[in-house]
């Protein structure tokens, strides 16, 4: 039997297609306000939170670097006050669409068995008695942050974190949905009964595993345009690469279509599908503004370092956790888009005490060149960043890097 000729889809086309679903092809500029950064998130599928604030948490960083109107009031409004998104794991801590709170329910009755194994592990008590403890403190005193178990607790040595045992509790109920974020004071979570929390009728829906499956398949594939059953499960980091590849071995035309991504690193192309609309989309992709722009290393475009390499030909990791002389580039390095390219990387601080955003180093990928329109390109984005973070100046400091070490 001779296979179907496949539709072919070039790198460029790719991430153009992914850059215009996850927000990076809107204009900048545009005024969105709370419902319009509310439609953004949901475009995108979550945002990650990180507490690190070298310039601004990454966060608003994500969002600033989609539209310079971001406001992050308005991001708390959608959390706090409208109960819009809920904060929980995708492959860290995020802000999800409460929408999407029944399907991580799954995730939730996945990990209880094993993370109540490995909490136990750093609790030599009753850690079910710990666990009931705390929910009976929060129903009977209402929010209540981890502090506030600590007068009568000594902390534990688990981990780096150095937890005391009724922050362990709370974490653990929080991964398992048994408790939500209510808000949080100073970056600090402060903890409540999900059902205080998510509003019904998204707390009460329930969904089978096959249609959970279903969801997390399709609702990844809406993002990312095109993916192969690895990509489809990293991008919420819900379901198994084996669930996704049956789910894509089974899909129907409705569901999803068979395509050939050729690659920008110069590997081999590779099947995966994409959307049913795929060629309609790829006719109307929009070009990515053409302005230099920074992003945050656990932007979603980001994330998946595996297809980040393969679509965009560029190597990208955190170094937060590299001793200081072993790293490449530096504790905290911001990727630098411009139009559909990753054109280099930036290592920068707001200095508060300063009054400046400075400059520690910049490095430009191979062949990319410091021309005065990309430079003025650069600044300009620089000078977008100082107002955002409230600094006073852009100071370079001596000695920064423009080649790749």
């Amino acid at each position: 039997m001779i296979e179907p000729t496949l539709l072919e889809i070039s790198a460029k086309q790719a991430r153009s297609l992914v850059l215009a679903l996850q927000g990076l092809s809107d204009a900048p500029g545009r005024r969105i306000g709370v419902d319009g950064l509310y439609d953004l998130i949901e475009r995108m599928g979550y945002v990650q939170l990180d507490s690190v604030n070298t310039v601004a948490r990454a966060h608003h960083m994500i969002l600033f670097s989609r539209n310079q109107t971001y406001r992050p009031k308005h991001l708390a409004h959608l959390h706090e006050k409208d109960a819009r998104l809920f904060e929980n794991w995708t492959h860290d801590a995020s802000l999800i669409p409460t929408k999407f709170f029944p399907y991580w329910r799954h995730k939730f009755e996945r990990e209880a068995e094993s993370l109540a194994v490995r909490f136990t592990r750093w609790h030599e008590k009753d850690f079910r008695a710990v666990v009931d403890g705390v929910v009976g403190r929060i129903r009977d005193e209402g929010p209540l942050m981890s502090r506030h178990f600590e007068a009568d607790e000594p902390k534990k040595s688990a981990g780096w974190w150095n937890w005391h045992d009724s922050k362990i509790a709370l974490e653990f109920l929080w991964r398992t949905g048994h408790l939500s974020v209510a808000r949080r004071e100073g970056f600090q979570k402060v903890y409540d009964l999900s059902e205080h929390v998510i509003p019904d009728p998204h707390f009460s829906e329930r969904h089978d595993h096959d249609a959970f499956v279903d969801w997390a398949c399709r609702a990844a594939l809406q993002r990312l345009g095109t993916g192969t059953p690895g990509e489809i499960s990293r991008f919420f980091d819900l379901i198994t690469v084996a669930e996704a590849k049956a789910w894509c071995d089974q899909a129907g035309p409705e569901d999803a279509v068979p395509v050939l991504v050729h690659a920008q690193d110069g590997s081999k192309p590779r099947k995966a599908v994409a959307r049913p609309d795929i060629e309609t989309l790829l006719a109307n992709t929009p070009d990515a503004p053409s302005r230099v722009r920074v992003l945050s290393p656990f932007d979603p475009v980001i994330r998946d370092r595996v297809r980040l390499k393969r679509l965009f030909d560029y190597d990208y990791r955190i170094e937060i956790f590299v001793p200081a002389p072993k790293r490449q580039y530096g504790y905290y390095v911001f990727p630098l888009l411009e139009g559909d390219r990753l054109i280099g990387r930036i290592d920068m601080k707001a200095d508060k005490s300063a009054d400046a955003l400075t400059v520690t180093g910049l490095w430009l990928e191979p062949g990319v060149k410091t021309g005065k329109g990309r430079q003025t390109a650069l600044e300009a984005e620089l000078d977008r960043i100082r107002r955002f973070t409230d600094v006073g100046q852009i100071v370079w400091e001596k000695g920064y890097r423009r080649d790749p070490p």
